[in-house]
């Protein structure tokens, strides 16, 4: 079968203009399709807010997976964002999966007035805040009084979308060991040294170790690699994609997110290539 392909939508673009892509997303057949939830991504404004463009995208398809790739704890409180996530894949008829992660040191660290916090302490309050986002599907009121994420008798309800979390270190294993069902790695962008895929390699063996000590098998989680944000290009042509796919299958990876080509800089690709690779691996 080979890896699944799916597209990471731009967040910046208005409905009226976006809501073509999603229409070509659904009709080129992609397995899933993301969008960045952010305030601001390098500097673009404005930067339309991620749950509403999903809920959009979820009304004009449907077919095609949704989340977004991904959520933090940057700007949202987990549990406004569980109630809003629900609110999607109700939509959606249950297609939506939640892509979670700690949040880079970059794009809106500050945004609500606080100090941003450092990469180890953004690593806890995600734990924390994963653990929160994950009580508030309960069928039952949950309480909790955090360091960071606080609730009195919230009641969200199930089904919970499931978890796609983005990790590269220890602690972020142990929380996608936990809750998730997807591992979303970004291969080596936060490691200078050495190439992607030994960073894929070197990750997979920390996700195996946490697994291990809760006794899950790794066997059992999606692993989905985002690409574009080294400096490989698969989507250079078709055979760029395949023989790229190709060596990160062999890796474990099971599926793939590409972005929507951009008219120019890292992001340029031709669209005829993207449609190409689409139809070639599309979902049945």
């Amino acid at each position: 079968m080979g890896v699944r392909v799916g597209v990471l939508v731009w967040g910046g673009e208005v409905w009226s203009a976006g809501v073509e892509v999603w229409r070509r997303v659904e009709e080129w057949g992609f397995s899933h399709a993301w969008v960045y939830d952010h305030v601001e991504w390098r500097g673009v404004r404005p930067w339309f807010d991620a749950y509403a463009v999903l809920a959009a995208a979820a009304a004009v398809t449907s077919r095609v997976g949704l989340g977004p790739l991904v959520t933090t704890p940057n700007f949202r409180h987990p549990v406004p964002a569980a109630h809003a996530l629900k609110t999607v894949d109700d939509i959606s008829g249950g297609r939506l999966t939640v892509g979670l992660g700690a949040g880079s040191d970059v794009d809106d660290l500050g945004v609500l007035g606080a100090a941003p916090p450092d990469s180890r302490e953004r690593a806890r309050r995600f734990a924390e805040w994963v653990d929160l986002l994950d009580l508030a599907f309960a069928d039952e009121p949950v309480s909790r009084q955090g360091h960071t994420w606080s609730t009195t008798r919230t009641l969200v309800g199930g089904p919970r979308p499931p978890f796609a979390i983005a990790a590269g270190g220890p602690l972020g294993m142990r929380v996608a060991a936990r809750h998730a069902r997807t591992w979303v790695t970004l291969g080596n962008r936060y490691r200078r040294t050495g190439t992607a895929e030994a960073a894929v390699r070197r990750q997979s063996a920390l996700l195996g170790e946490a697994c291990a000590e809760i006794g899950r098998d790794p066997g059992g989680l999606d692993r989905l690699l985002l690409s574009g944000v080294t400096d490989e290009r698969p989507l250079a042509s078709v055979q760029a994609f395949d023989d790229y796919a190709g060596r990160y299958e062999e890796l474990g990876i099971t599926d793939i997110v590409v972005h929507w080509p951009l008219p120019e800089g890292r992001f340029a690709a031709d669209l005829r290539v993207l449609e190409q690779i689409a139809g070639a691996r599309r979902t049945p």
